[in-house]
Formats: C-alpha cells, structure tokens, sequence
C-alpha cells in the first residue's frame, strides 16, 4: 500500500520548495513540494517537480536528486558565458548525421547549460543559409526551448526576452553565405538532407 503525506520541509539536499531546478530530460521546471510516501514498508521522500509548460509532474526521490543530474538554475557568469559561446562560430563535424543527431540529443538531455548552447549554435540556421532538415530543426528547437526557458529563469525576463538575447548573440557569429560553403561540405549536407526527407515523407 502506498500513502503519500505531503511536507514543506524547507530544503533537501541543497534544494528547497519554491525553488526552479533543471531536470536533465526535461529542462527547467520547480519543486513545489516535497512528500513522503511509504513504498511496502519503506518510507521514500521525494521531490515533487512541476513542468507548467509541459503540463508535467515528475516525483524525485530526495537522496538521488544529484545522481540523476538535477541540479540549481545556472549562475548568472554562466548565462553569460553562455550567450558568449553562441557567438562562434558552428563546429560541425563531418560524419553521417545520425550519428551527429545522437550526439545533440546527448547534449541536450545532459541538462549542461553550456552543452545545449553548442547544440544550438552548431545548428542555427540564418536566412542565408541553406534549410535544415526536419530531424535538424527539431533538435535545434528543443535545444533552443532548453535554454530560452533557463535564461528567462536567472535573468528574471520573459521567455520572449530571452529568445531575444539569444537570437542577438546568434547573429554576431560568423556565418557564411550558402555560396560560400566549401563544395564537399555542401554535397554531404544535401544528400544527408535527401536521407532525412525521405525518412520523414
């Protein structure tokens, strides 16, 4: 028999009710509360975490929060930084895309702030650019939704103002112009683009 008794204990490993946390899988969400459920005889105490955008609520129990990679919003150096790194320029590597896919999706559910901010500087596409793919874009979009969400948290802005900060960041890195791309690297991306479209069609 399982019965939950809810507390507002203050704080549990470093973290407390009423606190934003970042949960590796899905981003930026908060505890609103901690409760004590009793598992066959065992009492088990876990964080209750609210993902409003989600419409999602994930229990975590207390003593592994920091071993499934649960950690306190980014400091504001790191945001920083951050919006730094998204002004270089892309290191794409050149090997087939599903193994690059594996790799963003890594980074991304790795819940580093600094890992998802390559993720979406590496894909970041401008207007002069050739389009991305649909399994591209859809990285680039949750990667993007990660740190948007975690930057209006520290920052304490609008999640529109920080898309805002991120895109300004975005358009002071080098980009070059799809005539300019080197020909080898414009070969591969299309006929990995025709795998895609196909794979999506």
């Amino acid at each position: 028999m399982t019965t939950a008794k809810k507390t507002t204990t203050t704080g549990r490993q470093g973290f407390k009710t009423g606190e934003a946390v970042v949960y590796p899988a899905h981003g930026v969400g908060r505890i609103t509360a901690i409760e004590e459920q009793e598992i066959a005889g065992y009492k088990l105490e876990l964080f209750v975490v609210s993902f409003e955008k989600d419409k999602m609520v994930l229990r975590v129990p207390t003593a592994k929060a920091n071993s499934v990679g649960m950690r306190k919003l980014a400091e504001p150096e790191l945001v920083k930084k951050a919006l730094d790194l998204l002004t270089g320029r892309a290191r794409i590597k050149r090997t087939m895309w599903s193994r690059r896919a594996q790799e963003y999706e890594a980074k991304i559910n790795s819940g580093d702030l600094l890992s998802v901010t390559e993720v979406v500087r590496d894909l970041f596409r401008s207007e002069a650019q050739p389009e991305q793919s649909y399994s591209e874009r859809q990285l680039y979009e949750a990667a993007l939704d990660r740190i948007v969400r975690e930057i209006s948290s520290v920052n304490r802005i609008t999640e529109t103002e920080a898309l805002k900060l991120i895109e300004q960041s975005l358009a002071k890195s080098p980009r070059r112009a799809k005539n300019e791309a080197e020909p080898e690297a414009e070969a591969e991306g299309d006929s990995e683009g025709d795998d895609l479209q196909e794979e999506a069609a």
